[in-house]
């Protein structure tokens, strides 16, 4: 079969088709092909000298148009294989000879031969990943060096393996590498004489900025915003002389890109783009620039919502003006298939963001469109295999139902039905009251979409936009509420049990958690709750079920360190949705209280299972969470299922998975808030937990990133002990004062409020052994006070009665001249430009 995919004497139809048998027994058979790795070799060697088959072109490099990828050309499919064979395989396997074989290609004097071995770089990155991220650096720095190749394809090959590292590796790739990359693609964009190398390095920036953390971008905006500024003007000005466009479009995009990324930071460079920015807008009316114009006006709502309502206020008219003249076509309808429709769908839920209710006067000319886009129809069809008139070409997509019959969606007109579906979902969060004229005809389309197989994103937005549906019609009364949510729910509670795509079944299950708090008690009938009930209880068990099969593939004489990634990635979906189920139960808790006990009995069977100790750690954490949600909501219940957890409960407070010990330590914290006094039938318990509390907070590694937040929650459990069951009158010294060095709280501002609070408790009753001698300790006392002002685990808005009791404090202290002047003089800085606010 190798032989046949290296034969170029055969045609080209047929190479291809041994290759898809070839790739395509790979992944059936991913262990046994691993097992057969003198097999592997020749084939990426063969897959790579296909993506070589490239024809060149003269003046490819000066096109102004980019060319759609034609998937029947052998260096296409042969990508597409490389790409498939590592998601198979496994980057262990396939890395190796990738590397071995791209080497001397990228040395190769034959253009192909570079550019193929770049592409070999992008189309390996998803499945070699965990493999690829140890030669991360070495990968991408000798990459660099061909953006400035003498051949164009090759350049633009460089900018696309950069790109997509940059997605497939973010935030590492940025985090490492921004010094090297970002600088070198910068300078790509003054290569005039290539647009296409040109326009692809600035997509490639778009990759690179997308999951950029910020603090990354911000030490290079000013340089940036200068660059794209002179790339803006000089592309506007070749537009209006050549109507060449190619560059402009992708250019606008980054600059979009650049804004969404530095948020508020961008305001200082406003003024340097929306005026073109606008020009564009303006005079982009010809049909060959309407993706120009859409992508224009995405660009200036993007940077609109960057800066904010302040910065954008004095444009913000004129832009609503503009946009509702775009939106009739300057008088008449605009074409459904004109690419500005979705783009100005999506411009107009920015412009909501930005100036909230105001919006609602403009829903009567913006929703008759979105509403047309969010009810488009695919085009189905069930044909012969051998006899299809249709054509991927003209946008089809097959599945085979069956060896006599294909079915056929047309997938033109898609894409638009996401992008309304997900602003109908922004127009519900952000208006509230000021959708409810909507609402009911929004209900009707999104609830049928629960089912729509042909998008996975428009089911999303379905499920996503009911709670919002819900809230926004509150104050119609509970009549309205009920019938809507009666209208809703069969079809919800069907798609949380029917839904086979794990991403969107988690947003179908957040949907839920939020119908039920919305509503609240008196909405959900027993039959409802029946249904729910059943919907998790199947979900329990599936994921059981799953935990035992996946305990036998690692028996299996198959399994080796590839299938333990594929079983690591499995376990990480589980986590994410038994998460969802966790915070549905937490809602239903939350709610009905003691009164959701009853219905809680026929889960629980699955949650105990879930604390034995074979099971993984992340059912350890969220079936301690389960139970945390019953001491904290039905307390009067706990009594009943004790002896399922408690002893869990302080054996999970040293557990190795950071979760679990948060979960655990949350729980020990909970049973003294719940059960307080010198008299609680948990004191025995709690005080007994002290010693591994203890242990956490004072480990080595206790205060790393991964590790703090459960290192927080250990704090705050002794502290609600102290409070609640010890009593703070019965600490001593060495106690109390071992308890203050660890603080102040970094990460966890919920916890943080009762940690703070009792400083406070114990500053306001004067307690001897916490200020201490001459009043010894308050300057480090009034230090950590700061200092969680400062992290924002002090926040007036979140908790004003704690910022409050802190301010009071200040002030105290200020009213002692003396004293305050001396705690000023030794603390830092930061602190200091801080309490002169404070204090007064």
């Amino acid at each position: 079969s190798i032989k046949v995919i290296a034969d170029m004497d055969i045609a080209d139809n047929w190479r291809q088709l041994v290759l898809e048998l070839v790739v395509t027994l790979c992944e059936s058979a991913p262990a046994m092909i691993r097992k057969k790795e003198q097999f592997v070799s020749p084939l990426v060697t063969q897959i790579l000298k296909m993506m070589t088959e490239i024809d060149d072109e003269d003046d490819w490099a000066q096109q102004d148009e980019a060319e759609d990828v034609a998937s029947d050309e052998n260096s296409v499919a042969a990508e597409a294989a490389l790409d498939r064979l590592a998601c198979a395989l496994g980057g262990k396997v396939v890395l190796p000879h990738i590397l071995e074989a791209t080497s001397p290609m990228l040395k190769s004097e034959q253009w192909q031969y570079r550019y193929a071995g770049l592409m070999a770089v992008s189309a390996c990155g998803e499945g070699c990943k965990k493999t690829m991220e140890g030669f991360l650096s070495q990968i991408a720095l000798g990459c660099l060096p061909y953006l400035q190749d003498p051949h164009p394809r090759v350049r633009f090959a460089c900018c696309n393996a950069l790109g997509q590292m940059s997605t497939d590796f973010a935030p590492t790739f940025q985090k490492k590498l921004h010094a090297e990359v970002l600088p070198a693609l910068m300078m790509l964009l003054d290569d005039d004489g290539n647009p296409r190398v040109q326009g692809h390095a600035g997509a490639a920036l778009v990759n690179f900025f997308d999951e950029c953390p910020q603090s990354i971008i911000l030490p290079y905006l000013g340089s940036l915003c200068q660059k794209m500024q002179a790339v803006l003007g000089s592309k506007t000005m070749e537009l209006a002389s050549t109507n060449r466009k190619l560059v402009l479009e992708q250019i606008i995009t980054t600059i979009a890109t650049i804004a969404d990324t530095a948020s508020n930071h961008f305001a200082p460079y406003y003024g340097m783009f929306m005026p073109n920015l606008k020009f564009i807008m303006q005079n982009a009316h010809s049909s060959e620039l309407r993706l120009l114009r859409g992508k224009t006006i995405e660009s200036i709502s993007l940077i609109g919502l960057a800066v904010g309502k302040e910065v954008f206020y004095s444009d913000a008219a004129e832009i609503m003006d503009m946009l509702l003249k775009a939106q009739t076509d300057e008088g008449g309808e605009l074409e459904a298939d004109d690419p500005q429709v979705s783009y100005m769908i999506s411009a107009w839920a920015r412009m909501c963001k930005i100036i909230g209710s105001q919006f609602t006067a403009y829903l009567p000319v913006v929703m008759p469109p979105l509403l047309r886009a969010a009810q488009i129809k695919p085009e189905i069809a069930v044909v012969d295999p051998d006899e299809t008139p249709l054509d991927e070409e003209d946008g089809w997509e097959f599945l085979p139902l069956s060896d006599q019959q294909i079915f056929g969606v047309k997938t033109a007109g898609l894409e638009d039905k996401n992008t309304a579906c997900q602003m109908l979902v922004c127009y519900a969060r952000e208006l509230k009251e000021g959708f409810a004229d909507y609402t009911e005809q929004v209900v009707k389309i999104m609830v049928p979409l629960l089912k729509f197989y042909f998008h996975d994103l428009i089911r999303s937005a379905a499920a996503e936009s009911l709670p919002y549906l819900l809230e926004s019609v509150k104050h119609k009364g509970e009549d309205y509420v009920r019938e809507m949510w009666n209208y809703i729910c069969p079809d919800l509670f069907k798609a949380l049990q029917t839904e086979m795509e794990p991403e969107i079944l988690a947003v179908i299950m957040e949907s839920v958690a939020a119908c039920v708090e919305t509503l609240g008690v008196g909405f959900i009938d027993s039959t409802q709750m029946e249904q729910l009930t059943e919907a998790l209880r199947k979900q329990l068990k599936k994921n059981y079920d799953k935990e035992e099969e996946r305990k036998k593939a690692r028996k299996d004489e198959d399994y080796d360190e590839e299938v333990e990634q594929t079983i690591e990635e499995e376990l990480d979906q589980d986590d994410y949705l038994l998460g969802k189920v966790s915070d549905i139960i937490h809602n239903l808790f939350g709610v009905y209280g003691e009164d959701f006990v009853q219905i809680f009995d026929s889960l629980t069977e699955y949650f105990v299972a879930m604390l034995a100790p074979d099971r993984p750690s992340l059912e350890h954490q969220w079936a301690i969470c389960v139970f945390d949600d019953l001491i904290d909501y039905a307390p009067n219940s706990v009594h009943k299922y004790q002896g399922h957890f408690l002893k869990q409960l302080m054996e999970f407070l040293t557990d190795s998975c950071p979760g679990v010990r948060q979960a655990a330590a949350y729980g020990v914290g909970a049973l003294a808030v719940k059960f307080p006094g010198p008299d609680s039938p948990y004191k025995a318990f709690c005080q007994s937990c002290i010693p591994r509390l203890v242990n956490v907070i004072q480990g080595s590694t206790s205060r790393e990133e991964d590790n703090v937040t459960a290192t927080e929650n250990c704090i705050s459990a002794i502290t609600k002990i102290f409070k609640y069951i010890i009593l703070a009158e019965n600490l001593d010294e060495a106690t109390l004062l071992t308890w203050f060095r660890w603080l102040p709280i970094q990460e966890d501002e919920e916890e943080g409020v009762h940690i703070y609070n009792f400083l406070l408790d114990l500053v306001e009753a004067n307690n001897p052994h916490l200020l201490g001698s001459d009043n010894s300790n308050v300057r480090d006392i009034v230090i950590v006070l700061a200092e969680g002002i400062i992290n924002k685990t002090i926040r007036a808005e979140e908790e004003p009665e704690l910022m409050s009791r802190v301010e009071a404090f200040f002030r105290s202290l200020q009213a002692n001249e003396q004293l305050w002047a001396g705690i000023i003089s030794q603390i830092p800085d930061t602190h200091k430009v801080l309490l002169s606010g404070q204090a007064t």
